[in-house]
């Protein structure tokens, strides 16, 4: 399909958006076949889709993505999130994660157990249910925040758990899943959750199918490196991936990580869920937007 014809699309299910009519997305052929469910983010194609993040979502479905992420979903109006949704709907796309809470970056709130800090914790769970419901998300990124310093490790590693078993209980009827995210201590120093190992026993301590790990490759190769490795010893509590390369957090070939093995790993392990694209663009422009694209032909090329 024509980017003109994929603009007109987009015209048309903007109007049908706004007067509240059902469009339906005429079928076409995109332009790549990933083997991988790979999810752009806002802002990453703005140069080639310009005229807001609708267009952005068509011109993602016309190259081949399958999926669409947004940290900031629960920050938009609701009548953005309906249209946003809308538009996904139309071309058969899922939506990834969308932050689910407050992170506090430079003191302790689960970890330490304060019952206020729980509370909050829980609030904006319950909140993001609605936000998950409006927008046909899944997945829902946590991150428990930073160290308490005055506590024992083993302490700490409690009042989380108990945190997260509390906001399975609003979860879980709905078939919801909060991913906890493992941070690298390089670029968030002090943050309790860091290490994959980590957010693997808290999962087991949780024992709830609505608390899984999302593993940032990222962030992983530079906290431990072993990527593979320990990717397949915490296979089994792993509902969610995202994609930055190092150094830069640009896209794949962009640094040190070979991705083409990382992601035929994945795949071959039976993937079948969403791989974040958590970075940004090595160069600037339209130029940099297709570099992007081309490294995903790439790094998915194994098959």
């Amino acid at each position: 399909m024509k980017r003109r014809d994929f603009l007109n699309v987009s015209a048309l299910s903007t109007g049908a958006i706004m007067t509240g009519v059902n469009t339906i997305i005429p079928s076409y052929k995109p332009r790549h076949e990933f083997n991988l469910n790979y999810a752009p983010h806002f802002g990453m194609f703005r140069k080639s889709a310009p005229g807001g993040i609708l267009n952005e979502i068509d011109f993602m479905a016309e190259q081949g993505f399958k999926s669409l992420e947004d940290n900031d979903m629960k920050q938009r109006p609701i009548a953005v999130q309906e249209q946003i949704a809308d538009k996904m709907k139309g071309y058969g796309m899922t939506m990834g994660v969308f932050v689910a809470h407050t992170i506090f970056w430079q003191e302790p709130n689960l970890a330490s157990g304060k019952k206020d800090w729980q509370d909050q914790f829980l609030k904006e769970i319950k909140e993001s249910v609605d936000v998950a419901k409006r927008v046909n998300a899944r997945w829902m990124t946590v991150v428990p925040g930073h160290l308490d310093l005055r506590k024992d490790m083993g302490y700490q590693t409690a009042n989380v758990v108990d945190s997260l078993r509390k906001a399975c209980e609003l979860l879980e009827p709905h078939g919801l899943v909060m991913v906890l995210e493992p941070l690298n201590p390089r670029d968030h120093p002090g943050l309790f959750l860091s290490k994959a190992a980590q957010a693997y026993e808290i999962c087991k301590a949780v024992n709830s199918p609505s608390c899984k790990i999302l593993f940032d490759i990222y962030h992983q190769q530079i906290t431990e490196g072993n990527l593979i490795p320990n990717i397949d010893n915490c296979w089994d509590e792993i509902a969610y991936f995202q994609i930055g390369d190092n150094p830069g957090r640009k896209e794949p070939t962009s640094g040190e990580i070979n991705y083409f093995n990382v992601f035929k790993y994945i795949h071959d392990k039976g993937f079948k869920g969403v791989l974040g694209m958590e970075h940004g663009n090595s160069q600037s422009g339209k130029k940099g937007e297709e570099a992007v694209i081309d490294a995903y032909i790439s790094s998915d090329s194994f098959k």
